[in-house]
């Protein structure tokens, strides 16, 4: 015997509000079954994880943060039956909603924080068989009320002096340069890819490479505070070797799927982003500016 859900819509993608439809496909493979009863449970959740580099090894291997519950919806399918030879199918349909005091967050597949949402079919058999189950993850999308959002374009311009860490003592160490350009909007619809330019106005030394480096900011409350920590998501080169000065390169980053969602600022926890141009230089010395982004989701 086998059991499989099928859900109504091919992509899995459900906003709060819609209703979700589906089936709980049981086969028999050649012989009528018995069970013990079918249950159909469906969950969101928000499962947090403490980073030993935050907050100590000790601290990361013996607290134990509780899953934030964001959706929870369990029906029996059927009761205690005996199904016939080949396929079965019991329709399934439950509407999309919050459990009280919570709202629905998109699903993200973070390295310390992770919202998902999933679909489990429990076939319970008797004593001495094994309960047989399924499960399947939909995606929730949770768009903004807003319909428009206002660009906020975040200009720059990087030269020896405006660089952080660096004592003016030893600024006569570091060549020359001036690096200009633009990201066109730091608040960002996560459905279309983030755009600007960089252009090397100047530069005495040899550059390598320039990159963009996308960022996940996961923070997470337990008893003792906040436990924050930044990882990198994706790293795209927009140059490689020897840049002509006064050239204008475009930049053009796509958000992936699932990796990123619309920025969460909550009580337990919160998910930011941030990219970070970066400029390598031949003998390995290395600039970035950092660009704090606020992600939406629009319509």
């Amino acid at each position: 015997m086998s059991v499989e859900i099928k859900m109504g819509r091919m992509d899995r993608v459900y906003r709060p509000g819609d209703t979700i439809k589906g089936v709980v496909q049981i086969n028999g493979r050649g012989h009528s079954v018995s069970h013990e009863g079918i249950t159909l449970h469906a969950e969101g959740q928000v499962s947090l994880q403490l980073s030993a580099k935050s907050v100590g090894l000790f601290e990361a291997f013996y607290s134990s943060i509780k899953p934030v519950q964001l959706f929870d919806y369990v029906t029996e399918v059927q009761g205690p039956a005996k199904l016939p030879d080949g396929l079965t199918d019991f329709a399934f349909e439950f509407p999309l909603a919050p459990v009280k005091g919570e709202r629905l967050h998109e699903t993200y597949h973070g390295v310390f924080v992770n919202v998902q949402y999933t679909i489990t079919a429990d076939v319970k058999r008797g004593m001495l068989s094994k309960s047989l189950k399924r499960t399947l993850e939909f995606i929730v999308e949770a768009p903004e009320r807003e319909r428009q959002i206002k660009p906020q374009p975040s200009p720059f311009s990087i030269v020896p002096e405006s660089l952080e860490n660096v004592k003016k003592s030893s600024l006569h160490h570091i060549p020359a340069f001036k690096i200009s350009g633009q990201i066109d909007t730091v608040v960002c619809d996560i459905s279309m890819p983030l755009t600007g330019e960089v252009k090397i106005d100047e530069c005495s030394a040899t550059i390598k490479s320039i990159e963009l480096q996308l960022v996940r900011v996961e923070t997470c409350g337990y008893a003792d505070g906040m436990a924050r920590e930044a990882t990198e998501i994706q790293n795209i080169q927009i140059a490689d070797g020897g840049v002509c000065h006064g050239w204008t390169i475009p930049v053009h980053m796509v958000f992936p799927r699932l990796f990123t969602c619309p920025t969460i600022s909550t009580r337990n926890f919160k998910v930011e982003f941030e990219v970070n141009l970066v400029i390598l230089f031949s003998d390995g010395h290395l600039l970035t500016e950092n660009f704090p982004l606020k992600l939406v989701r629009l319509g």
